[in-house]
C-alpha cells in the first residue's frame, strides 16, 4: 500500500483533508440542500489536496454536518433580522417593510440588502399555494418584537416568506419609480426645448424685420454699396431730376 501511494504520489486524508471538505460542504450547502452536491463537493476538496479518500460514511457524516452548520448559519442570519440595527434604530425586520415609498435610493439599498442573504427563492415551489398565502398574511400582521415569540420554525418560516415577498415588491416597486422619473426627465427636456424656440422666437423676428427693410429699401437695377444705393446717391439723383425738368 505504501509503494502504491508513493507510486501516485498521494497520501491518506489528514484531519486537514477532512476540515477542507467539511469546509467545501458548508459553502455548497449554504446554496443549496442536495445531498449529492454536498458529498460531491466534499470529495472534490479531498481530491483537490492530493489525499485518498475516506470511507464512505466519513463523507456522508462530513456531508451532513456541513449542511447542520450551514442551516445553523441561515437561521443566525434570519434571527439577527428582529434584533435592533444600531445604525438604523429599528429591527431590520421593521425597516424592510417600511421603505421611503419616494426614494429610489432607498429602494436599492433594501434589494441588496435582500439579495446578501441569499435565499432561494425557490423554496416557495415547497409550499402550496395557500399555505404560503396565509404565511405572508401572517407576516404582515407580525411585528418583529411578536415574531421572537414564535418557536424556531415557524419564526423562520415567517421571515423566510416575508423575504421573498419584499423582495419581488421592493423590485417591482423600484422598477416602476425608475421608469417614471426617467419619464420625468423626458418631459422636462422637452418643455426646455419648446421653451428654447419660443425665446428664439423673437429674436429670429426681429432679424427676418430688419432683413425685410433691407431688401426694401435697395433700389431696383443698382449693386448694393453703389452711389445710388446710399442716401447721399438718392439725394443727387433728385437734384439732377430738377435740373433736367427746369427749361
Amino acid at each position: 500500500m505504501a509503494r502504491l501511494m508513493l507510486y501516485l504520489d498521494t497520501r491518506c486524508a489528514t484531519l486537514q483533508d477532512r476540515r477542507a471538505a467539511l469546509l467545501a460542504a458548508i459553502q455548497v450547502a449554504t446554496l443549496c440542500d442536495d445531498g449529492a452536491a454536498i458529498a460531491s463537493s466534499a470529495v472534490a476538496a479531498v481530491r483537490e489536496r492530493g489525499a485518498f479518500l475516506p470511507a464512505i460514511d466519513t463523507i456522508e457524516r462530513i456531508g451532513l454536518a456541513g449542511r447542520a452548520i450551514a442551516w445553523r448559519w441561515a437561521e443566525r442570519t434570519l434571527d439577527r433580522l428582529l434584533a435592533d440595527g444600531p445604525s438604523i434604530g429599528q429591527t431590520r425586520f421593521h425597516w424592510l417593510r417600511s421603505p421611503a415609498a419616494s426614494n429610489l435610493g432607498g429602494l436599492t439599498e433594501r434589494i441588496a440588502f435582500l439579495r446578501r442573504l441569499e435565499i432561494d427563492r425557490k423554496r416557495q415551489a415547497r409550499v402550496s399555494s395557500g399555505r404560503w398565502d396565509q404565511m405572508i398574511w401572517e407576516g404582515n400582521a407580525t411585528p418583529a418584537w411578536l415574531a421572537n415569540d414564535f418557536n424556531a420554525s415557524r419564526r423562520h418560516a415567517l421571515i423566510v416568506a416575508q423575504v421573498n415577498k419584499l423582495s419581488q415588491k421592493l423590485t417591482d416597486d423600484a422598477v416602476t419609480m425608475f421608469i417614471k422619473l426617467m419619464g420625468k426627465l423626458f418631459s422636462q427636456a422637452n418643455n426646455r426645448k419648446k421653451q428654447r424656440q419660443m425665446d428664439c422666437r423673437a429674436t429670429t423676428a426681429k432679424a427676418l424685420r430688419m432683413s425685410l427693410d433691407t431688401i426694401t429699401a435697395q433700389p431696383i437695377g443698382l449693386p448694393p454699396g453703389s452711389a445710388g444705393s446710399t442716401a447721399r446717391g438718392r439725394r443727387r439723383r433728385s437734384a439732377y431730376g430738377l435740373r433736367a425738368a427746369t427749361p
